[in-house]
């Protein structure tokens, strides 16, 4: 088995998560965090519409997670992100 270094040049991985948490980049971010190339810090969770609107044109994927149990994002973030030109694939009603 070979093993190799992983380079995140200006990335920060996420190392780990759990109840309430995530580790990103080996900081401690307690309750939602949001991460991407502009940086690393909590998130105002669905009402923080801006934060995830202001990466239009940046991003390729979005991953919102949603806790515990799968859910649907609220339909006005989801109305938001669409008009952003932000593609969000979730949860279809029959997969819940």
């Amino acid at each position: 088995m070979r093993l190799n270094e992983v380079n995140y040049s200006d990335a920060r991985p996420v190392d780990g998560y759990g109840e309430g948490f995530f580790r990103i980049g080996g900081e401690i971010f307690k309750g939602a965090a949001l991460t991407s190339v502009k940086g690393t810090g909590s998130w105002g969770g669905y009402e923080d519409q801006a934060a995830l609107l202001a990466l239009a044109g940046e991003v390729d994927v979005l991953f919102i997670g949603t806790g515990a149990e799968i859910a649907h994002i609220p339909a006005t973030l989801r109305s938001a992100l669409e008009d952003a030109g932000i593609t969000y694939v979730g949860p279809s009603a029959d997969t819940i």
